[in-house]
Parts: C-alpha cells; structure tokens; sequence
C-alpha cells in the first residue's frame, strides 16, 4: 500500500515537472523550425528558463478582480488542473509502472476526466464576470464537448477490438499489430479530437490572443494562471500517452526497455503538438465546428460501421 502511494506521488510529481520543462522545450523547438533563437541565455542552452519563468510566476501579484465570482474564480484552475492530473491515473506506463493497475474502466474513466475539465474552464470565463473571459469560455465549452463526441466515437473501434475498456489489455491486444493500423480512421479524429481538447494550435480559439486577449484566463495572474499553464502541457502529455495506449502499442516494442519505448513514442506525439504549432495557422470558429460535425462525424461513425461488419464477416 505504501510502495503503490510513494508511486502515485512520484508519478505525478514527475508530470507537473515534466509539465513545466515542456514550455522551454517547445520553444526550443519553434526556434529550430522557424529558424530562430529560442530561449539560450538562462542556463545551458536556456536550461534554466524554467527556472526563471517559474520563480516570475511564484513572486507575481495574485490578484483576484474585485468584479469576480470570488470561489468559483479561485476554484476553476484548480479544477482545470486536477482533471488533467487524475486522467493519468489509468495510464499503464509500463506493465509494472501506473498508478491504479488494471481498472477494467479505464478508457471511462480518462474520457470521464476530459469532460469534467471543460467544467473548470466555463467556470474560468463566467467567474472572471469579463467579455473577453465569457466568450472565450462559450468557445471553449462548445469546441471541447463537440469534439469529446468524435473522441469517444473514434475509440469504440478498439474496445470492440479487444473487448475491454481496461488500458493494459487494449496494450497488451497489439502485441502483434499496432491498432493504428487497422483502426486508422479511428486515429486520425481520435487525434485531432485531442489536439482540440488540448486548446493546442490550430485549435486554441477559446485563447485566440489577437482576438480575445487571452480567453477564459484573461483576469488570472500568478500562480492561478500557472495552473491553467502546466494544466494545458499535462494535457498534451496526457493525449501523446492515451494515443500510445490505444493506437501504438504502448510501452511494446523490440530491443529496448518498455520505459524507453513508452517515453520515445510519447515524445514523438509531443513533438508533433509543437510542429503544427509552428506550422498551422488558426481557422475560423466556424470552420472549427464545421469541421468537426461534417468530416470527423461522418469518418467516426463510418469508422465504427466498418469495423463492426470485418468483425461481424
């Protein structure tokens, strides 16, 4: 009982700080692709940026507007941070390595965490009692529950693959085939569903800086806006990991140690997030919703049709 919470700890305490060195690494990153200096003058190579970004955020004023919801205002950060946090509480790092074993509901209980952050991020926009935070709350509520629709739907193709919505048996189903295979168009708007869930570029409409300021955290300073901030890193962690588990056979994979394959193909999807950060530009909301309920819709549930017929044949 005492190992199993000593390595609940330390597993979340090694994504918060994963977290926070992912902010130097994309810029880092957005440096290289775009051909530019990224952060290099703190530390080696900007290694200590981190540092700095955070000791800034630490002795910054947390100002609460006296115009606000007082509770839920301080509430919603919090909210938008611990969702994120339990959702890793079902990832099977390796076979030995997670934090609640082998939860048979395990795919329910990460699509059930992804809900209930939206929760924390209206909350954010109405609570700040601001145009700019409400409209960018409205925007998130409706972008986040529209494509949580097409991310449950994408999944569905791999529990009736393997018949178990428990993490380590949909790992351990792809010891021969990666589902990314025959579950492609599960993937992609599994994927893109993440990536909106995210707030990530192109998706960051609730954000939408040269539009809306910065959305729902436009009132928060300090170290409630740095919870929103780590928040959104753990998120793309928590997406890069759930794609893993459910498309790329998790920590399987020759030669090397299941940590090293889990952490490299973790990497990789993060890096991926970063790229169409640099690449992409933002679409307009309308297109975003368009998008969502004429293509990936349609592809879901043809998805679903499909893998139900080669099943049933």
């Amino acid at each position: 009982m005492i190992m199993s919470v000593l390595q609940a700890v330390l597993i979340l305490i090694g994504l918060v700080l994963l977290a926070a060195l992912l902010t130097w690494v994309e810029r880092r990153l957005l440096g290289f692709w775009q051909d530019r200096l990224g952060p290099n003058r703190v530390g080696w190579e900007g290694t200590l940026q981190v540092v700095a970004d955070m000791i800034k955020i630490f002795f910054k004023q947390d100002w609460t507007p006296p115009f606000a919801e007082r509770f839920l205002f301080i509430a919603a950060p919090v909210i938008v941070m611990a969702t994120v946090l339990l959702g890793f509480a079902v990832v099977p790092f390796t076979p030995g390595i997670g934090i609640a074993g082998n939860l048979n509901i395990g795919l329910l209980f990460f699509l059930g965490m992804t809900s209930l952050s939206v929760y924390g991020v209206v909350l954010a926009g109405w609570a700040s009692n601001s145009k700019f935070s409400l409209l960018g709350g409205m925007r998130a509520a409706a972008q986040m529950i529209s494509y949580e629709v097409f991310m449950g739907l994408a999944v569905i193709g791999v529990v009736m693959l393997t018949g178990s919505f428990d993490l380590n048996t949909i790992v351990r189903a792809q010891r021969h085939l990666w589902f990314v295979v025959p579950q492609f168009f599960g993937f992609v708007p599994f994927l893109i569903a993440g990536i909106a869930e995210a707030h990530r570029l192109p998706f960051d409409l609730p954000e939408g800086e040269n539009e809306l300021g910065a959305g729902f955290h436009t009132e928060y300073s300090s170290m409630k806006f740095g919870m929103f901030f780590v928040g959104e890193y753990a998120g793309i962690v928590l997406i890069s990991a759930m794609t893993v588990v459910l498309y790329f056979g998790g920590w399987q994979g020759p030669l090397l140690p299941p940590t090293v394959w889990f952490a490299l193909k973790i990497g990789a999807f993060i890096a991926l997030f970063i790229l169409l950060r640099a690449a992409l530009p933002r679409p307009r909301y309308d297109q975003l919703m368009s998008y969502g309920w004429k293509l990936m819709l349609p592809v879901s549930i043809a998805n679903l049709a499909v893998t139900g017929a080669v099943m049933l044949a």
